[in-house]
């Protein structure tokens, strides 16, 4: 089953239980030039220019997270690339994930912006860019 978080509860998560893993599934522009939450591991789902799924993620994901019973959070730009991803991830047996909802950068406020009304970095949780 896939469990939906708020940012705030997913750093709480990752705090209470240290074998957490955190999946940035952005392409590796938005991870390097938009910013990341620290220690997150960054396994993108889709890439540019083609934008088709990687077909390598679960794969990737099982080089960093062997076992399955791992808690697994991931987080995209805004929790719609995330939860495709936990949805793969699902379906090869993994049972502990999160999406990580309004992702990085939040929904769209009124004026088409990021960043203004939710997600990771507008509740100030600790994260860096490259």
């Amino acid at each position: 089953m896939i469990k939906d978080l708020t940012p705030q509860e997913a750093w709480e998560l990752i705090q209470q239980n240290e074998s957490a893993v955190l999946v940035d599934v952005r392409t590796q522009m938005e991870h390097a030039y938009v910013g990341h939450p620290l220690g997150a591991v960054h396994i993108p789902w889709k890439e540019a220019p083609s934008w088709e799924i990687n077909l390598n993620f679960a794969s990737d994901v099982s080089k960093i997270v062997p076992t399955k019973e791992t808690p697994i959070l991931l987080l995209c730009r805004s929790g719609q690339r995330s939860l495709a991803a936990a949805r793969a991830l699902e379906e090869v047996g993994y049972q502990h994930l999160v999406n990580i909802v309004d992702g990085f950068e939040g929904p769209l406020d009124n004026n088409n912006h990021r960043g203004n009304i939710g997600g990771w970095r507008f509740c100030k949780l600790p994260w860096q860019q490259s």
